[in-house]
């Protein structure tokens, strides 16, 4: 009898002896498997019910009564008198057609094992470790080992358990209703870590087979395959304790932050042009970014996703690292390596949409439990995927599990939410006529907004010390500021009108630059309104924009000397910074996925010099509180001159208290020689940073020591005169 036979069966050839509970079982549709299967008394007698549809002959094991089977079924049956000495967590022995003999402990002698109190708190959305609870977990019942398997499918008919165990066959392993809570269990005693799951799920309204990896699983296959693997309990040995306390106390808005964004497929791969694993990549990346002066690391999602091509960003597995660089504890082995090194780590999250694919959470119980049923409310028409039903507690509650997930399980330090803009706007990228207005009437996603509110309130009071950045592109207000004053509660927010601003001015001829002059200006009307981090980002290399070196405008030394002045400006400006991966050394084409970063043009002197650049411009701002003690304020900027337009100059001072730079920007390639400006105090002022340098490829145009003269300009008491490099920027302090 193959599996269609059984889940097909028709009544008639069951048999006339057998009632409803026993059809519903064999038609592979009952929701409680424990009502008929297992060990059940009756006067005088009990009888064992197994279902068993491989076996050819079975037997109450080592030594007890042989179990008949049932006329038409795959059922075997046996009776014993009350008083027997069967124990009551009984083993079955069985043997198959091909006379190989198999055992197992009845999982149908187990009572429900999940607390009713967990089901409450998920059925409410406040279960804030629910990743603990739902899944799959080594578990422990009278002394049995086993796994514990549960997963929520209200609207399903009957779920199993299927995997490597049980060939993936769905009459085996049926688990129970929780009843309300829509929630299903199963233990199976006897496995162990590394089996290979799903989850079989037959919907109640269509009787559809659906076959679903677990939304909870914590490692996955390596694509193309879809199964979860069950894990062993965290015995990982951290040893980043000093740094998760210092985290913890540290006043971040006022530190220095500079990270590095990092795609692992195609950093750096081996010599054969396969993945490397997460141990190698930490060693070769703490030994990369540290000596450039970054503070953090970014990774683009290395969640659990089946397409290579989306970067991680049409994520499957919101609990598991991608097997792709290894295991969960080969990840955990990396981001202990990084703190021991001084380096955070930062996750690429994604809650505001998933993939259609069939393994995953779409239609999970063959309904939009996870998603919404209407597509304009459910479905994101540019990227072909679906939007989370916020609304839905258990959906709330699966999303901020993951997160605390992230942070607590594998210490990392924050989570840059990707596409907030999307989640905020129910018209987000739709015509007129494709989406339904809030119950007032507006465009707000009021569930999804409610959503990001307890996501950052909950984040922050249960893991002190991390951040949670958004990736917002619109002029949503308050963004970054706390939930009690109506805002979203963010950490920080990408600053997407400055960088939008910025590439589009330096990607004109220098000769046309004075007529955008307020490209640059305009930034500082808004700067401080939110926390912002200044971010140049794996967006703005792909899909025909070219690398930021491509969309400098001039010949090889413009466009070095444009890369290497838009770094400084970056540097110097308010704001915590981001720079994706190969942008540090000039990479000369756009970014490819598929292949690693160009490393062999660091064999090349205007590279090197870019790259040399970009570490002392991090150095530096790490180094001098004014640079990024006041990131946040308007304490920390003043402006000197912001009107010289037509020479293309801006100039401004950075503040910590009485400590202050001068930093002065020439956007064209004509030296400003005798170029006067204000500043605050007298004495003599000294370059500690020129992008012009001969040690970065430049022309070594600059000034030695400056002296203050007691004339008036720009509204200050003393002035300096000096000389400006072409396409440069310098940054000065007072002796």
């Amino acid at each position: 009898m193959n599996s269609n036979d059984t889940q097909h069966l028709p009544g008639d050839k069951i048999g006339a002896g057998l009632n409803q509970e026993l059809q519903r079982l064999l038609e592979a549709r009952h929701h409680d498997p424990f009502a008929v299967l297992g060990r059940h008394p009756t006067d005088g007698t009990e009888i064992f019910l197994a279902l068993l549809p491989h076996a050819e002959s079975a037997i109450i094991g080592p030594d007890g009564p042989h179990m008949q089977r049932i006329p038409g079924t795959d059922l075997f049956e046996c009776r014993v008198e009350h008083g027997n000495n069967i124990p009551q967590h009984y083993t079955i022995q069985w043997q198959d057609k091909s006379g190989q003999t198999g055992h197992h402990i009845d999982p149908y002698t187990f009572a429900p094992q999940l607390a009713d109190y967990d089901l409450y708190l998920f059925g409410e959305g406040k279960h804030h470790h629910i990743y603990r609870v739902l899944g799959a977990h080594l578990h422990n019942v009278d002394g049995i080992d086993g796994v514990l398997f549960s997963t929520w499918a209200p609207n399903a008919e009957r779920v199993s358990v299927v995997g490597d165990f049980n060939a993936w066959d769905g009459r085996t392993h049926a688990m129970r209703s929780r009843g309300g809570s829509g929630v299903w269990e199963l233990f199976i005693p006897g496995l162990q870590a590394g089996h290979l799951y799903k989850f079989e799920i037959r919907n109640r309204q269509q009787n559809t087979l659906l076959l679903k990896t677990d939304p909870y699983g914590q490692r996955f296959e390596l694509r193309p395959g879809t199964a979860s693997i069950v894990v062993d309990r965290d015995c990982f040995e951290w040893g980043d304790t000093d740094w998760l306390n210092q985290r913890s106390s540290r006043e971040w808005l006022h530190e220095p932050m500079s990270v590095y964004e990092v795609h692992l497929g195609s950093w750096r791969l081996n010599k054969q042009g396969q993945f490397l694993n997460y141990r190698a990549l930490a060693e070769l990346l703490v030994e990369y970014v540290k000596p450039l002066g970054f503070t953090h690391i970014e990774l683009l999602p290395i969640t659990e996703h089946p397409f290579d091509g989306s970067w991680g960003y049409q994520t499957t597995g919101y609990f598991a690292p991608t097997s792709r660089f290894g295991t969960p504890d080969d990840f955990r082995w990396f981001v202990d390596y990084c703190h021991q090194h001084g380096i955070g780590i930062i996750l690429d999250w994604v809650p505001a949409h998933f993939p259609k694919d069939a393994h995953g959470l779409a239609w999970f119980d063959g309904t939009p439990l996870y998603e919404h049923e209407d597509p304009r409310l459910g479905e994101h028409r540019d990227w072909g995927t679906l939007i989370y039903n916020y609304g839905r507690n258990e959906v709330r509650n699966f999303l901020i599990g993951s997160a605390l997930y992230w942070l607590e399980e594998f210490h990392l330090d924050g989570l840059r939410v990707d596409a907030v803009a999307s989640m905020l706007y129910l018209d987000y990228s739709r015509e007129a006529g494709d989406w339904i207005p809030n119950k007032y009437g507006g465009n707000e996603n009021l569930e999804a907004i409610a959503f990001l509110r307890e996501l950052n309130t909950v984040t922050h009071q249960q893991c002190p010390g991390t951040l949670i950045m958004a990736e917002e592109s619109t002029a949503w207000p308050q963004v970054t500021r706390p939930t009690w004053t109506g805002g979203l509660g963010f950490s920080m927010k990408w600053n997407m009108g400055w960088m939008h601003d910025t590439l589009e001015y330096f990607n004109k001829d220098p000769i046309h630059r004075h007529y955008h002059h307020d490209q640059l200006t305009f930034g500082l009307l808004y700067a401080f309104t939110e926390n912002f981090i200044l971010p140049f980002s794996h967006d703005e290399v792909v899909h025909g924009k070219g690398s930021l070196l491509e969309r400098m405008p001039g010949d090889d030394w413009q466009r070095f000397a444009n890369l290497r002045l838009l770094y400084t400006y970056m540097l110097t400006y308010p704001g915590k910074k981001l720079l994706f991966m190969g942008c540090e050394f000039g990479q000369g084409t756009e970014w490819n996925a598929n292949k690693e970063l160009d490393w062999y043009v660091l064999d090349y002197p205007l590279h090197q010099g870019v790259s040399k650049a970009l570490g002392d411009l991090n150095r530096l701002y790490a180094a001098t509180p004014a640079l990024h003690r006041g990131d946040f304020s308007h304490e920390g900027f003043e402006w000197i001159d912001c009107h010289d337009a037509s020479q293309s100059v801006l100039s401004y001072l950075r503040r910590s208290g009485d400590d202050f730079v001068v930093v002065i920007f020439n956007f064209t390639p004509v030296p400003r020689h005798n170029y006067r400006i204000g500043v605050p105090e007298p004495g003599t002022y000294r370059e500690i940073f020129n992008s012009d340098s001969m040690y970065y490829g430049g022309g070594n145009v600059g000034n030695l020591a400056i002296k203050t003269e007691p004339k008036d300009w720009m509204g200050r008491p003393c002035s300096i005169n000096l000389t400006i490099p072409p396409l440069g920027g310098i940054v000065l302090a007072k002796q």
